[in-house]
């Protein structure tokens, strides 16, 4: 799976960083305002364009045509559809100052070129300034993570409204985050 590329590429595991950190930076890189559910797309096409306009919900100093056009030059290299019904479009641009995501869930997956050839119907965009290379990957690595989690992705599956996908996206916490929490709380009798 692609997914599990990502990660092992960018050794989510062996990188020194925080990975408390990481499980909320997607809630610094995501708002409410830019998760929607949405129940058919007519194309991949029509699905960047929609993510396009999600991202640039909130002001970011860029227009849908802008976005929508760097995530079409980075299709052009290679579809960033994961697999399991995940993708990934992402792009680096020039005028941004810092990265953006948005989500959009869609009801009736869309032929999207996945490497399991399977429909998409989870989609994370992700905008990264242009000279921000290290930090693309790093977001890359954890949204891959975060799509090969079995589990996680059923929930998202699941759920309905854009709350509950925000919700579901904000909370998610790398495995092995979740199994010290996990274990933490039943050391001391309590739960979160």
């Amino acid at each position: 799976m692609k997914a599990a590329l990502y990660a092992r590429r960018f050794d989510l595991d062996g990188m020194d960083r925080n990975r408390s950190q990481d499980m909320n930076q997607l809630a610094d890189l995501l708002s409410p305002g830019r998760v929607s559910y949405c129940g058919t797309v007519s194309s991949k096409k029509r699905a960047l364009e929609l993510i396009s306009e999600l991202m640039v919900s909130e002001d970011i100093g860029l227009s849908a045509s802008e976005v929508f056009a760097s995530l079409i030059e980075r299709e052009r290299l290679g579809s960033t559809g994961l697999g399991h019904g995940a993708a990934i479009p992402h792009g680096r641009l020039k005028g941004l100052d810092h990265a953006v995501c948005a989500f959009l869930k869609i009801g009736q997956g869309v032929a999207y070129e996945a490497s399991d050839g399977k429909p998409v119907n989870m989609i994370c965009g992700l905008l990264v300034p242009q000279q921000s290379t290290t930090e693309h990957l790093n977001i890359l690595a954890l949204l891959a993570e975060m799509f090969s989690d079995s589990r996680f992705c059923a929930r998202i599956h699941e759920a309905r409204t854009g709350k509950e996908i925000y919700d579901l996206l904000v909370s998610w916490r790398p495995a092995a985050d979740a199994a010290s929490l996990e274990k933490a709380e039943k050391a001391t009798g309590s739960s979160a």
